[in-house]
């Protein structure tokens, strides 16, 4: 019983030393040229598994310890580390750490569409075009032929926000009041006179 008491205040103090040797570190990954952020950077503590990743705008806070080695770590750029200084007054860290881009030079790849120069330069020669491919290309090319399949398209998301915007907006106009008929709406009588033309309401 006396030995167990008498190891009881070492495990104390060893556990409060471990305690103070915790720090809460924190701050931005950015690039050495520019400063601007570098997001989902890895960040790992060496010779651990612990660490965390940087959000979009390459801000980072864990937990770790002091004399901790932090590896930086992020595609494109090259990698790097961190040593926590130790003897903090507090109990948090911040930093701006930089990294710099990891330039690849790769070399000239050239491309051709057939064995040789001199079969390339015969079968362009000998190419042969016809007319009515031209004048399908001129077709398609044509200001009625482009306005028709830009109607034909369907909404990009750009769109699709401003329709659901639109929608809102009308919504919160109309809140607390007479909702709107679509029957004095000119889109509307636009699109209902559109999809007629399509063939929309036949029976399938």
């Amino acid at each position: 019983m006396l030995i167990v008491l008498a190891f009881v205040p070492s495990l104390v103090t060893s556990a409060q030393r471990g305690d103070k040797d915790l720090v809460q570190f924190s701050g931005v990954v950015v690039t050495g040229d520019s400063l601007q952020p570098v997001p989902f950077t890895n960040i790992l503590i060496k010779n651990s598994y612990r660490g965390t990743m940087s959000d979009v705008y390459g801000y980072f806070s864990f937990v770790a310890q002091e004399g901790d080695t932090v590896l930086f770590s992020a595609v494109g750029f090259q990698r790097s580390q961190f040593v926590i200084p130790e003897g903090l007054d507090e109990r948090k860290y911040s930093m701006i750490h930089q990294m710099y881009r990891d330039t690849v030079q790769l070399g000239t790849l050239t491309v051709f569409p057939w064995p040789s120069r001199e079969q390339f330069r015969e079968a362009f020669l000998n190419l042969d075009l016809a007319n009515d491919d031209e004048q399908v290309a001129m077709k398609n090319l044509s200001d009625a032929e482009m306005l028709q399949r830009m109607e034909n398209l369907s909404p990009d998301a750009y769109q699709s926000f401003q329709y659901q915007m639109a929608l809102d907006q009308t919504r919160l106009y109309a809140q607390g009041g007479t909702p709107v008929i679509n029957l004095f709406n000119p889109i509307a009588w636009a699109q209902f006179l559109q999809a007629w033309k399509n063939g929309d309401f036949k029976k399938k």
